[in-house]
């Protein structure tokens, strides 16, 4: 395993981002959380992304800096930090120590200057670097050692990243930002010159500097403002170029967390999760150290088969492995369409094998003909004495399925164990799983298939990258089996439940998927309608009650009516002060008064009946992806399925990664009659790609997130 990067955070960045996307969160007594929330969990992953041995979080220390000093207006027209996110700094800075990370704030010079420092010390030194930010000025600092990652998108930027982003190399972004200038900072840059004009004026002068020179060339309008900026521009070069060359004495190294402290913190900002989940790992997850077992393990054997005799070879092994990791790779993430571009198997430890079948690129070298070896695999495949295990079995049985084999013999599947485990610890996609038990990092989708447009279907990745990819799923897949079985049979009730319900309901789901439902679409309409009618009734008699029309839906609304117009008494009142609406609130009125009783019966906001959409299956036949979710429900977490209607096309570049929760819930489906609980579902859907974190493309499926390939949506690579 390579030595781990050296993390370096933008903390204020990260702050003031979190401030803006969150809600103003505050606990119990009154003090706001949201921005401090926030951070820790963008920090939590990351540690469980990285599993850095060095990082350092970075503030903007208060005070003048050396810019101040170049330009009076610059960062002039900031206003003062709102008193909620000041308060907010003091306990933010309490918890990162708390956490065992470095914390820097250096007077005179601003955060981006001394991850600067650091970042170029380090890759001068032959090491990787990470900076977590979302500041474009970052981007100066890209090169073979040092990428920006941004957790908020998920967006990973190397050099050709930052080409692909702004238009031009990161040598060149302080020449561009001089040009566009800056908003946030108050650099003005050249008026009426946008991202586009900078990008093909330094793609065309390569520089600043011989633009400059060349400033009579350009012609128009904003030619003369051109010129009418030259003596300014070197000014504002110099303000949006990072200082790398800071003496500066750090120590980088992470310390072992207070948990205690933690405790105590996570209690007092009422983070119920952080909390949970602090209380369930052990001391080295907690602390996201590696063991040395973890960081000294023996070189990997992966094989690339491609020959008769190799094939028999393993073939033997599998008839006499205890237990055998499986993966496919395919063509396409349609699940009822993807045909297998190889397979890969592994039943030892740092061992496995790739059997590439249908990879088809020029040049492409020979590979065994794919019926033929897939014929051979079959009495394997299809024997239930043959014990088999997998990241996501269930995609695999569709890929196979496609070729007329019927997989059977699953006994076990890392995703679904690490769900029953712990289902918030971390995602379930296999390289978030591989960080946080197995302390390693894995090879990415996108390391080997490119980004975006580009992405390269599996079939076009060359043998030399797609083999150790492939091999690498099963054996890290069998390793992973070992530890979560392990933690699981320390807990007899959550190993009964994955044995016998979820790991059983793998065949089950997957005939539902190929299958689809037959639905009589009659009998649905006619129910919808009668629901809908049944719901108006609802309401009419709620705004009787009310003595007045309101919007049910409408938590204001509904506190106005309850306890100011009907005086009702406030059993409970919420984190602000307000009188609560939670249902069991409502559930408890109830028993006493007719509003709240006649209110309990109607469903709220996300709440509506089962309907069609517009649009009847086609044949009464709905096909659909089982789907689960952590959906939240009051201060608790509760899973739910989602049913899916007709599935929409997918195409190559789109690769699984599947977010944690769904956007705005959409798609969350309440059967007529379901009452308060929700229909359980067995496969666990969240985790950025529930196999391996893909680059996102858009869609979402069912092993991976916002796209990847091995795992959530939930699923493949790949194809």
């Amino acid at each position: 395993m390579t030595d781990s990067p050296l993390l370096l955070v933008d903390g204020s960045n990260f702050l003031h981002r979190a401030y803006q996307a969150l809600p103003p969160l505050s606990n119990a007594a009154g003090e706001p959380t949201g921005a401090v929330f926030g951070v820790v969990n963008m920090l939590h992953k990351l540690i469980q992304t990285y599993r850095p041995a060095s990082m350092a979080v970075v503030f903007d220390a208060p005070g003048r800096t050396f810019r101040d000093d170049l330009f009076d207006e610059y960062k002039a027209h900031r206003p003062p930090l709102p008193d909620d996110l000041a308060a907010q700094i003091p306990p933010l800075y309490e918890l990162i120590e708390a956490l065992g990370l470095p914390m820097i704030l250096e007077s005179g010079v601003e955060a981006d200057d001394v991850i600067g420092t650091l970042a170029r010390r380090a890759a001068a030194e032959g090491r990787d670097v990470v900076i977590a930010t979302g500041d474009k000025d970052m981007a100066q600092l890209v090169d073979q050692h040092i990428t920006l990652v941004d957790t908020m998108k998920d967006r990973t930027l190397d050099a050709s990243g930052v080409k692909d982003r702004y238009g031009v190399t990161p040598v060149q972004i302080a020449d561009y930002l001089a040009l566009i200038g800056d908003k946030s900072d108050n650099i003005p840059g050249v008026a009426g010159v946008g991202d586009k004009t900078a990008a093909r004026w330094l793609a065309q002068y390569e520089s600043l500097d011989n633009l400059i020179q060349h400033a009579d060339e350009i012609k128009g309008k904003v030619g003369e403002r051109l010129r009418e900026s030259l003596t300014a521009l070197p000014l504002y070069r110099d303000l949006t170029t990072i200082r790398c060359e800071l003496d500066l004495s750090l120590d980088c190294r992470r310390r072992p967390p207070d948990r205690e402290r933690l405790r105590l913190l996570y209690q007092r900002f009422e983070f119920r999760n952080l909390l949970r989940q602090l209380d369930s790992l052990d001391d080295e997850t907690a602390a996201g150290e590696m063991s040395p077992e973890r960081r000294d393990r023996p070189e990997r054997r992966y094989h690339t088969v491609t020959t008769e005799a190799d094939l028999d070879a393993w073939l033997a092994r599998l008839a006499t492995a205890p237990l055998t990791a499986f993966d496919t790779e395919t063509d396409t993430l349609n699940y009822m369409r993807s045909r297998i571009v190889g397979v890969s198997f592994a039943v030892a430890s740092d061992e496995a094998a790739y059997v590439p079948l249908a990879h088809d690129y020029p040049g492409a070298p020979d590979q065994l003909d794919r019926d033929a070896v897939l014929e051979k695999l079959r009495p394997f495949l299809e024997d239930p004495a043959r014990p088999k295990v997998g990241q996501h079995l269930k995609f695999d049985a569709h890929a196979l399925h496609n070729h007329g084999i019927t997989l059977r013999g699953i006994q076990h599947d890392t995703m679904l164990a690490s769900y029953v485990l712990n289902s918030t610890a971390t995602r379930h996609d296999m390289d978030s799983l591989a960080s946080f038990y197995l302390g390693e990092q894995t090879v990415h989708f996108e390391d080997i298939a490119g980004r975006g447009a580009k992405m390269l279907t599996f079939n076009q990745i060359p043998l030399e990258q797609a083999a150790p990819y492939a091999a690498e799923d099963a054996d890290v897949t069998l390793r992973l089996h070992h530890c979560l079985w392990g933690k699981l049979q320390q807990h007899d009730r959550l190993a009964r439940l994955y044995q016998e319900i979820e790991i059983p309901l793998i065949p089950v789901l997957t005939g539902m998927e190929r299958r689809g439902v037959r639905v009589d679409v009659a009998e649905l309409r006619r129910q919808s309608g009668e629901i809908a009618r049944r719901l108006q009734e609802l309401e009419t008699a709620a705004h009787e009650a009310a003595g007045q029309p309101f919007n049910l839906g409408s938590t204001k609304q509904l506190q106005q009516i309850l306890y100011e117009k009907q005086g009702l008494p406030v059993r409970r009142k919420t984190p602000k002060g307000q009188p609560s609406t939670a249902e069991d609130v409502l559930a408890e009125l109830a028993l006493e008064f007719e509003l709240p009783k006649t209110h309990h019966g109607t469903p709220g906001p996300q709440q509506a009946p089962l309907h069609l959409s517009g649009a009847a299956p086609r044949g009464g036949q709905l096909r659909h992806r089982s789907r689960a979710y952590l959906l939240p429900s009051g201060g608790d977490q509760h899973r739910a399925a989602v049913l899916l209607g007709p599935q929409p096309p997918e195409h190559p570049g789109a690769h699984r990664r599947g977010p944690a929760y769904p956007p705005g819930l959409r798609g969350r489906t309440r059967l007529p009659g379901a009452g308060r609980r929700l229909l359980p579902d067995r496969t666990p859907d969240h985790g950025p790609s529930v196999r391996r974190r893909r680059a996102a493309t858009g869609l979402r499926d069912r092993r991976g997130h916002p796209p990847g390939h091995r795992g959530g949506d939930l699923r493949p690579r790949a194809a």
